[in-house]
């Protein structure tokens, strides 16, 4: 390996930067090994030490790779050597790979046929940054949301040994499920193990990978430790232990049991693998994540043991593992944007207006300090909420409950009965998953609890996955829920403002990934009134319907490309007006039949699925009977997934930016370009802020 530089940090020594080499990828020829390995089949006939060299070949493939595309790098580079013995012990694609979350699958990609293609990793029309079913077959099990591998794993195990059952050439297939230690804090993972022990044989070929990469949960890994796990996992320990389970269900019930929990407990001390056994699961481990010497052996007697049941086997890693710089900041080199190879800089953007994140965390930290009934939750998203600064600013009033969302929400609900005020900070794609939480702990009891909604709309890079669609469908049909979108960051901070302030039931504040506009922000936010909305723009000349003209009327951050779409109509002589309706529940009722009785076409426009705002909008017009009088069109996102891409061309490519919302308007006034009434236009009047 190359010696370090004097301006290179240690540990990056054999990453070099401006890569270039013959072939489909950049840094062919370089990697000898790697060059030689297009698909797993190819690994098989390996050693050890050459799997090792492969190893290191593929960790430094990884970080040039994620520093051209950006993505998440901690993660993956712990589980290399993992990724190689796995696809070097197990027959795969026959054999399944699950990963969890899949976060950490880029070395699985680079194995599986897709090196030439892994520098277009969450780019537009390029690999996923997740596993994916339809990209490879070597990906089984989609995922992108953590906890689900055991679960599906456990479904394949079970569907492969139904197969055999009537199909005697069918081979029964091995399944790995690959889950971090994080993952399986969340009670779907203990679901599924609980389970497994009862699934009978359908579940004996089932092999869950736990990578214990943060916390610790057994003693450190050493020799004897080593040695035990090689042991332990061996058909003679195996076959010795069945023998004497027979052996000891002879002995009287009194003892059998006395016996069980002697050997139970004697390898839970050594293994601390207590609790999984207690689960029905055979654990080996711990196991040094990083040692080829150790983890081939031990795979290949876990692959050929017979009817051993589900095992669990513990293998302890490090994030970042073989890069310096994120071995030395894991959480910055979680989810990176491109980077310097050598130095480990990352890009960064021009400096420019705060997050929406940020402005939340500001705003909540503020009002925090001056009211002592604020909590703050978080299910392992401290730093992606915005809550790490309110951790430190009031670190006994915040809490961290790990990936557990359902626990989180119930949790609030808990502290709501007792006169606090919660705050509990999701993204809108993983409050899906605590949504009877929601619906039963919290809103059938009219429970004050604060749902900051990060992430809503479409995301950019992460995809359909992440992308929070359908917040507004799911929480707008309930009973009694207050739900508010900003259209900018002033909006959010009062938004932050009125949520501190608001006591009368369940209330929740959806908004975007991204930076804001730039506005000027005051140092507090101002308290709202509850479901009332604004006028941004109002036509001129305009008194009644039958003289024409447009409505908008816009929920969240889409008002910047409405106003825009008004400027391109006001060019060509139909200037709308625009409104902000500020809250999708309760509607501003007075607003929306103003719009609807005083023009001929009212536009709605949401970041959201069907179904949602534009929705609530229409069955109010059409149970007051103003449907008859204005022609309606909802704006919302398509009814399909959006695939990974910025997120401006995510907007365009579902018809939500400012030529799209124009052209609507036009169709649906019946004009299709230009003044096609040949007069002047008409005055234009511009009111910002509130409107009576």
């Amino acid at each position: 390996m190359d010696q370090p530089t004097p301006h290179q940090p240690a540990g990056t020594a054999g990453f070099r930067a401006g890569r270039t080499g013959p072939g489909g990828e950049p840094t062919r020829g370089r990697f000898p090994l790697l060059d030689r390995v297009s698909y797993p089949a190819d690994l098989r006939n390996l050693s050890v030490e050459q799997l090792r060299q492969l190893a290191e070949e593929l960790r430094a493939e990884t970080v040039d790779a994620v520093s051209t595309t950006g993505g998440h790098l901690g993660a993956s580079l712990g589980v290399v050597e993992l990724t190689v013995a796995l696809h070097a012990v197990f027959d795969t694609p026959a054999d399944r790979i699950v990963w969890d979350v899949g976060h950490q699958a880029y070395p699985h990609k680079i194995l599986t046929g897709r090196r030439a293609a892994i520098r277009t990793l969450r780019q537009p029309g390029g690999l996923s940054g997740f596993t994916r079913r339809s990209e490879s077959e070597y990906d089984p099990f989609g995922a992108a949301h953590s906890s689900t591998s055991i679960s599906a794993g456990l479904g394949m195990a079970v569907a492969h040994h139904l197969r055999a059952a009537h199909d005697p050439a069918y081979r029964e297939r091995n399944v790995v499920a690959v889950i971090g230690d994080g993952s399986i804090s969340a009670g779907m993972a203990y679901e599924a193990m609980n389970n497994a022990a009862a699934a009978g044989p359908g579940a004996s070929r089932l092999i869950v990978v736990l990578n214990d990469n943060e916390m610790s949960i057994a003693p450190p890994v050493g020799a004897m430790s080593a040695y035990l796990s090689r042991l332990m996992s061996s058909r003679q320990f195996l076959g010795l232990r069945d023998l004497a389970g027979k052996m000891v269900r002879r002995l009287p019930d009194r003892l059998e049991r006395t016996a069980k929990k002697a050997e139970e407990y004697a390898r839970g001390m050594i293994t601390g693998g207590t609790l999984f056994e207690e689960l029905g699961f055979y654990y080996v481990g711990p196991v040094d994540g990083h040692d080829m010497s150790q983890l081939v052996p031990i795979l290949r007697n876990l692959r050929d043991a017979d009817d051993k049941g589900p095992i669990l086997l513990h293998v302890v890693t490090e994030k970042g593992r073989g890069y310096r710089p994120a071995e030395a900041a894991g959480d910055k080199y979680h989810a990176v944007a491109k980077f310097n190879v050598v130095t480990g800089e990352q890009s960064k953007a021009p400096p420019g207006p705060p997050s929406y994140t940020a402005v939340f965390s500001r705003e909540l930290v503020r009002c925090a300090r001056q009211d002592e009934r604020i909590v703050a939750i978080t299910a392992a998203m401290p730093s992606g909420t915005g809550l790490d600064a309110f951790a430190r600013a009031c670190p006994e009033r915040f809490f961290d409950v790990g990936i557990a969302e359902q626990h989180a929400v119930t949790f609030a609900a808990g502290m709501a009965t007792e006169g606090l005020r919660p705050f509990c900070a999701i993204y809108s794609t993983f409050l899906q998953r605590a949504y009877d939480q929601v619906m039963h702990d919290v809103v059938l009891q009219n429970l004050p609890v604060r749902f900051a909604i990060d992430r809503a709309g479409l995301v950019g890079a992460d995809g359909a996955t992440h992308a929070g669609s359908f917040d507004l469908n799911y929480l707008g049909c309930l009973p009694g829920m207050t739900i508010m979108a900003p259209s900018d960051e002033l909006e959010l901070l009062h938004m932050t403002a009125t949520a501190c302030a608001f006591d009368d039931g369940p209330i929740a504040l959806r908004y975007p990934r991204g930076n804001g506009l730039g506005l000027a922000l005051p140092e507090q936010g101002s308290v709202l009134e509850i479901g009332r909305g604004r006028i941004i723009r109002e036509m001129g000349r305009q008194s009644g319907r039958e003289k024409g003209g447009i409505a908008i009327l816009s929920l969240g951050t889409r008002l910047a490309d409405v106003l825009k779409a008004a400027d391109l109509l006001a060019a060509g002589g139909l200037p709308p007006t625009v409104a902000d309706a500020r809250f999708a529940k309760p509607l501003d009722t007075a607003l929306i039949d103003n719009l609807a009785r005083n023009h001929a076409v009212l536009l709605t426009v949401e970041d959201g699925a069907e179904g949602g705002f534009g929705a609530f909008v229409m069955h109010h017009l059409a149970r007051n009977g103003l449907l008859d009088t204005v022609r309606v069109r909802p704006m919302t996102l398509p009814d399909r997934f959006i695939d990974h891409n910025t997120q401006d061309a995510q907007y365009r490519e579902a018809g939500l930016d400012a030529q799209a919302i124009a052209a609507c308007a036009r169709n649906a006034l019946g004009v299709r370009t230009g003044n096609a009434a040949g007069v002047s236009p008409p005055l234009l009047k511009a009111t910002i802020g509130p409107k009576s």
